[in-house]
C-alpha cells in the first residue's frame, strides 16, 4: 500500500472516476437489457459495482473523500432497499476500516512528533492498525506506565488531501447524485469543509474529549476514554474494548440494540448540557457496546470515541428546540410559526400557512409523541420519501424552509443519529431523554422571559 495519495491530479482522476464510471457502467446495463438480461438482475449488478468502486475509490483517498463517504454511510437507511442494499455493506466498511498507511510512514511521524527515543514511551506498540479513518489511523500499545493505549496518528499530508477532496467533491457533487439518489448532497460537503481546520487539530481533539472524560468518569452507562498524550499529529488515550456498533447493527441481539440505541440518544441529548459540547460524528464506528452496565456483567455501556469534530453549545442545546418540538406536539401551529419565524427558519421575505408548517413537522417528530418508538428503516424511508418527493406538499414547503447556520452541524448530528437508529432497529425512550436533558421541551423548565410571543408587561 502506497502512502496517502496527496497530488492534487492524482486524486481528481480518482474522484472523476466515480460519476465517470457510473455513466460507463449505466451504459453497459442498457446494453445487457437489450440483450434480453432481466432488468432487476442488470440493476442489481450495476449498484453492486458502483458500491464497489464507491469503496475503493473513496477509502484508497482517505482525507475528505473517505469522511463524505462516512457521513453517507449513516443515512442508508433512508435510501430505497433496492439502492440501499448493494451500498450498504461497502459503506459500512468506510466505518470501522480503510487501508493502512505503511509502517515506515507511522514510525517516521512518531519519531517527530515524540523524538528518536519514541518507543521508550511504550512497554508495547502493535505496527498494524487498530483501525483506520479519514485522517488518520490507530495503533493499539502499552504506555510506559502500563496503561492500555490507542495511539492515534495524523496521515502526512491529511489537510491538503482534506481540503483538496472536499473541493472536487464540491465540483461533482451534481455528477455524485446518482451514486446516492434522494440526497442532497452539496451542502453536506459545503458543512464538511467547515469543520476541516477543527478536525485536524489534535489538541482541540484532546481538550473535548478530556472535557467529555472528566464529566462521564463515574457515569454508569457511558464510557469515554481519557487523554494520555498529546502533540502534534499524535493523540494519545486509553484504551477501551468493547463490540463495535456496527457488528451490533449487523449481528446484534434485540436487547443489545434497544440498548445501544437508548444510550447514543442519551448521549446525543446529555452530552450538551453536561459539557457544553456536542459531538458532531455519530457515524456506528466511533462506537462501542461495553459490558458491565447498571445491572451488571449482562447489561451495556456505550464506549464513545473521536472528539475531532464537536460543536460548541456552552448553554446546552438551544432552548427554540425543545420549546417548538414540545409546541409542535401539543398542535399550537401560531405559536410555533413564530418561533420558527423568530429563530430564521422562515425567511422574512417567505410567508406560509403555520397550519401546512405543522402537518409538515408533525411526522418527523413521531418518536417524541409516545413513551417509546422503534426506529426503523421503513420509517426512515417513508420520512425521506416525503419529502424528497417534489409532487409533494411536503417537498414544496421544504424548499421554502430555511436552515440558519447556528443549527447547521445540529441538524447534522442530529439526523445522522436517527440514520444510526434506525440502521439499529432500535426501540427508544426518547421523549424521556428529552424531558431529562433538552432546555424548553418541559414546560415548567422554562423561565417567563423565554416564552414565543411573551411582551414585558408596560409599566404605569
Amino acid at each position: 500500500m502506497s502512502d496517502l495519495p496527496r497530488k492534487a491530479v492524482t486524486r481528481t482522476a480518482k474522484l472523476a472516476a466515480l460519476p465517470l464510471g457510473f455513466a460507463g457502467r449505466a451504459t453497459w446495463g442498457l446494453g445487457k437489457r437489450i440483450v434480453g438480461e432481466s432488468a432487476e438482475i442488470v440493476g442489481r449488478e450495476l449498484q453492486q459495482r458502483t458500491a464497489e468502486q464507491l469503496f475503493k475509490v473513496l477509502g484508497e483517498l482517505k482525507g475528505g473523500a473517505m469522511k463524505f463517504g462516512q457521513a453517507l454511510s449513516v443515512f442508508e437507511s433512508a435510501l430505497p432497499e433496492e439502492v440501499a442494499g448493494p451500498y450498504r455493506a461497502a459503506l459500512t466498511k468506510l466505518q470501522e476500516a480503510a487501508p493502512p498507511m505503511p509502517t515506515r510512514t507511522v514510525h517516521a511521524v512518531l519519531e517527530e512528533r515524540l523524538g528518536p527515543d519514541w518507543r521508550e514511551l511504550f512497554e508495547e506498540f502493535e505496527d498494524k492498525p487498530a483501525a483506520a479513518a479519514s485522517i488518520g489511523q490507530v495503533h493499539r500499545a502499552v504506555w510506559h506506565d502500563g496503561r492500555e493505549v490507542a495511539v492515534k496518528v495524523q496521515y502526512p499530508g491529511a489537510g491538503e488531501a482534506l481540503v483538496s477532496d472536499l473541493g472536487q467533491l464540491s465540483r461533482f457533487a451534481r455528477l455524485l447524485g446518482p451514486l446516492i439518489p434522494g440526497m442532497d448532497i452539496k451542502p453536506l460537503i459545503a458543512e464538511l469543509k467547515d469543520r476541516v481546520s477543527e478536525e485536524l487539530d489534535y489538541a482541540l481533539e484532546a481538550q473535548a474529549q478530556s472535557v467529555h472524560a472528566e464529566e462521564f468518569a463515574d457515569d454508569p452507562d457511558v464510557v469515554v476514554p481519557a487523554v494520555v498524550h498529546q502533540c502534534e499529529q499524535v493523540l494519545v488515550t486509553e484504551w477501551i474494548d468493547g463490540i463495535p456498533l456496527s457488528e451490533i447493527i449487523t449481528d446484534g441481539t434485540e436487547r443489545q440494540r434497544d440498548r445501544a440505541g437508548q444510550l447514543l440518544a442519551r448521549f446525543l441529548f446529555s452530552g450538551p448540557a453536561r459539557t457544553g459540547l456536542l459531538h458532531a460524528d455519530p457515524h456506528p464506528g466511533n462506537f462501542r457496546l461495553l459490558p458491565g452496565g447498571p445491572d451488571g456483567e449482562d447489561d451495556w455501556r456505550l464506549g464513545v470515541l473521536d472528539f475531532g469534530t464537536v460543536d460548541r453549545l456552552p448553554g446546552g442545546l438551544p432552548t427554540p428546540i425543545g420549546v417548538s418540538l414540545r409546541l409542535t406536539l401539543d398542535g399550537d401551529a401560531e405559536t410555533v410559526y413564530e418561533l420558527l419565524c423568530e429563530e430564521g427558519f422562515v425567511k422574512e421575505s417567505i410567508e406560509l400557512d403555520p397550519d401546512a408548517v405543522l402537518d409538515y413537522l408533525l411526522p418527523i417528530i413521531e418518536p417524541a409523541r409516545v413513551d417509546s418508538f422503534q426506529f426503523t428503516r421503513t420509517w426512515m424511508r417513508s420520512q425521506a420519501a416525503r419529502i424528497a418527493d417534489p409532487r409533494s406538499p411536503a417537498y414544496q414547503l421544504g424548499k421554502r424552509l430555511n436552515l440558519p447556520p447556528s443549527y447547521l452541524l445540529i441538524h447534522r448530528v442530529t439526523l445522522s443519529t436517527i440514520g444510526v437508529l434506525c440502521q439499529l432497529g432500535a426501540t427508544v425512550r426518547l421523549r424521556e431523554e428529552l424531558e431529562e436533558w433538552l432546555p424548553g421541551f418541559v414546560e415548567e423548565d422554562l423561565p417567563d422571559e423565554d416564552l414565543p410571543g411573551e411582551e414585558p408587561a408596560a409599566e404605569g
